[in-house]
């Protein structure tokens, strides 16, 4: 349960109602069928109370919601549903708990390849018709991220990339591969005209089989892999906060100038 934690720490930082340029994703949290605050929800998991999280729910259960609750529910994006644990199952969870060192061995394992590594080749087909080989792309730096359609942490990620990334570095021999993992085509297809209204409008490629993301990490999203112009693995992230996504821009912006 160490990326529920993660997630739900992460989610800390945002603030639903800033200023922004675009509109950004907001979302909801619900526990046993009432709204609750992010501070709320990271008491709970520092008292290691999270059981689960579900970032996607039934259209029939969002309209449930929506009577009862009202257009709170209607107007956002994401439903986020949180359960909690018993206190037979906190006592269970403390016993098993790792021993010092051992929830950053945990951690480790969620990438395959990590930092100094030879990133691993691949061609991912793109949206557009296109298709990219990574291998194809020495002498460029690029940002493989891992995410998908209905993963809120990515989809607020998203929303910052076109302002603070492509709009920066978009013409400095610098590559943007952002890969949807485990969803078919027309999935991701019909997907990307609704992000449009938060100023998500780039190309995207689609791992229907997960064959790709299989090669280099596994666990939670969003991931991003950083690599230079030699086709070495810079810099990893995971998760999303504006402390992560702020560390990322500044290794991109190391990257492309040297």
């Amino acid at each position: 349960m160490k990326k529920l934690f993660v997630f739900i720490i992460l989610m800390q930082t945002l603030s639903l109602f800033a200023q922004n340029k675009v509109e950004k994703p907001e979302y909801v949290i619900i526990l046993n069928e009432k709204i609750i605050t992010k501070e709320e929800v990271e008491k709970y998991a520092k008292n290691g109370q999270l059981k689960s999280m579900n970032k996607g729910i039934t259209q029939e259960k969002r309209d449930s919601l929506h009577a009862k609750l009202g257009d709170v529910i209607k107007d956002k994006e994401f439903v986020v549903m949180i359960e909690l644990r018993t206190e037979e199952e906190l006592a269970e969870q403390k016993r098993i708990a790792p021993k010092k060192g051992g929830e950053e061995e945990v951690s480790k394992k969620e990438f395959f390849l990590t930092l100094n590594d030879k990133a691993a080749n691949f061609t991912v087909n793109m949206l557009n018709g296109e298709e990219i080989t990574l291998s194809g792309l020495k002498g460029k730096v690029v940002l493989v991220n891992f995410w998908a359609t209905w993963c809120a942490p990515c989809l607020m990620e998203f929303s910052e990339i076109p302002e603070k990334i492509l709009k920066p570095f978009g013409n400095k021999d610098f590559v943007f591969i952002p890969i949807a993992i485990g969803q078919k085509r027309e999935t991701v297809a019909q997907k990307m005209p609704e992000l449009k209204k938060y100023g998500i409008n780039f190309n995207v490629g689609y791992d229907t089989d997960a064959e790709i993301w299989h090669q280099y990490a596994q666990g939670s999203i969003p991931k991003n892999f950083l690599i230079d112009k030699n086709g070495t693995i810079k810099y990893t992230s995971k998760g999303y906060s504006e402390e992560i996504f702020d560390k990322l821009v500044a290794e991109i912006k190391k990257l492309v100038s040297e």
